[in-house]
């Protein structure tokens, strides 16, 4: 059985990047809501599922799940 052994920097490194990355996931999250956020009206929500889909669900989840919980409040 093979052990890994990481230096305590390694380690320190790994979390820093998964904080980065986290925290950049949640900016480029905010930002798509900021610009759904003009679509208010039932012409403009019905025009962007039409776009959606055009595209995987994969590809759209994040968009999807956004106006889904706009629609739901």
């Amino acid at each position: 059985m093979e052990t890994a052994t990481h230096s305590p920097g390694t380690r320190l490194a790994a979390i820093r990047e998964r904080l980065r990355a986290a925290q950049a996931a949640r900016v480029a999250r905010r930002s798509l809501e900021r610009e759904l956020a003009s679509y208010t009206s039932p012409r403009d929500l019905n025009d962007l599922d039409a776009i959606l889909d055009r595209h995987s669900d994969e590809e759209t989840a994040d968009i999807r799940r956004i106006l889904a919980g706009r629609r739901a409040a």
